[in-house]
């Protein structure tokens, strides 16, 4: 999760202190395990990039690469052999090389977590089911501005795209696993 979306002064951001939380706790146990973890941000270096997205939300125009706002958020901060994958669009796997890399570590399931559940956070769900991952999103780990548009993502997800689960459930389930 990028500054841009857990910083209540750019105009993408949101305070979601407990959506931080969440996630330090899903990263503490990846890292515990040993399990590949994966960060993105959305960054422009130029004005052609993703043009049309981009005039559709002029907001996204701050997300430029000297900006402090594709930065992942200092609580979350990546560790060493953690990449930052760079994209362009909502989706973590439209246009990079996310599915390779997650190919090459032997990865079949994603846990998805983030902002916004409308965005960003269905498209990569809606994507990563299209190239064949099992998908779980920790309901606490995930938020939106808008509560209305979270909660019928939640439930349009895990209807047809992935397994919305409790952020108990997922951790309970990540020490059963091997």
């Amino acid at each position: 999760m990028i500054e841009g979306f857990t910083n209540p002064d750019c105009p993408l951001g949101c305070a979601c202190p407990e959506v931080v939380a969440a996630n330090k706790m899903l990263l503490e146990t990846f890292r515990r395990q040993q399990r590949p973890v994966f960060f993105t941000s959305v960054v422009y270096h130029n004005e052609s990039q993703a043009r049309v997205f981009r005039d559709r939300v002029p907001a996204l125009n701050v997300l430029t690469a000297d900006s402090r706002w594709v930065k992942v958020d200092q609580r979350l901060s990546p560790e060493p052999g953690e990449p930052v994958i760079e994209k362009h669009w909502a989706s973590a796997f439209r246009a990079t090389d996310i599915d390779s890399m997650l190919r090459a570590k032997g990865v079949d399931s994603l846990v998805v977590t983030g902002l916004t559940t409308s965005g960003c956070v269905r498209a990569t769900v809606v994507d990563g089911l299209q190239y064949d991952y099992r998908v779980v999103v920790p309901r606490e780990a995930v938020g939106d501005r808008n509560s209305d548009a979270h909660e019928a993502n939640l439930f349009d997800m895990h209807a047809k795209y992935a397994d919305v689960w409790n952020l108990a459930d997922v951790l309970t389930a990540l020490e059963g696993v091997s």
